[in-house]
């Protein structure tokens, strides 16, 4: 009896043993597992975070496509508007070199006409040329005004000097100094730019005559004297 009692009691030390075995694996499973879970979280998270990177990558890639494409929109749009203004610049100032050569041939008949005297009697044929030359200026400064060539107004106008070349002075003591008094040769603009400047004489005021500059000086001692007095007082 009692051999069979100590294997009964050895057969269950056995189970026991093998049942603690078991439990030992079966926590060590759960051991495992639970790191691979943690991992497996990780991961997500990380391709998550991959993601979202990889797409503000891409948010930014376009807004800088975008950003491109107005710049080069608006480069575009410059440029077509300077090819504009150029073509139309070429069309009104394609011939402006042209229009400063038939200045010269208006000057000549206006230093011809200037030259006559008008006091004089002329023989007939004399004033058939005159009248001639009359009419040919006439028609000179139809062309001219047709192809928006003007004339500037100089006479009795303030120096300009983006219009006016000044020749010489004018001493003139009845106008005010700056003033233009004489044209020497006239000046023109063709669309609003110059195209030739007048060449003026300007005014200017005479230099003060000796006993005028004595006199002004005895003045001035006279009343820095009068003042002097008045302040001792």
């Amino acid at each position: 009896m009692t051999e069979k009692k100590q294997k009964t009691k050895n057969k269950k030390t056995k189970e026991e043993i093998l049942k603690d075995n078991k439990d030992v694996e079966t926590n060590e499973d759960i051991t495992n597992k639970e790191p691979n879970a943690e991992n497996e979280n990780n991961d997500n998270n990380q391709n998550n975070i991959e993601e979202k990177t990889a797409e503000e990558k891409l948010i930014e890639e376009v807004e800088q496509l975008k950003e491109e494409k107005i710049r080069l929109l608006a480069e575009m749009e410059n440029i077509r508007k300077r090819f504009e203004r150029e073509k139309v610049e070429s069309i009104k100032f394609g011939s402006i070199n042209l229009a400063r050569d038939i200045l010269s041939p208006s000057d000549n008949i206006e230093r011809a006409l200037s030259a006559i005297p008008e006091d004089e009697d002329h023989s007939q044929s004399i004033k058939n040329l005159i009248d001639g030359l009359k009419m040919v200026q006439k028609e000179f400064s139809t062309i001219l005004e047709k192809n928006e060539i003007k004339r500037i107004e100089s006479l009795d106008k303030k120096f300009d000097p983006t219009q006016h070349q000044a020749m010489m002075e004018v001493e003139k003591d009845d106008v005010e100094e700056g003033i233009v008094v004489q044209e020497i040769q006239a000046g023109y603009t063709m669309f609003d730019r110059l195209l030739r400047p007048a060449m003026v004489g300007v005014s200017k005021k005479p230099p003060l005559e000796n006993n005028n500059v004595e006199n002004l000086e005895d003045n001035d001692q006279e009343n820095i004297e009068k003042n002097q007095e008045n302040s001792e007082k």
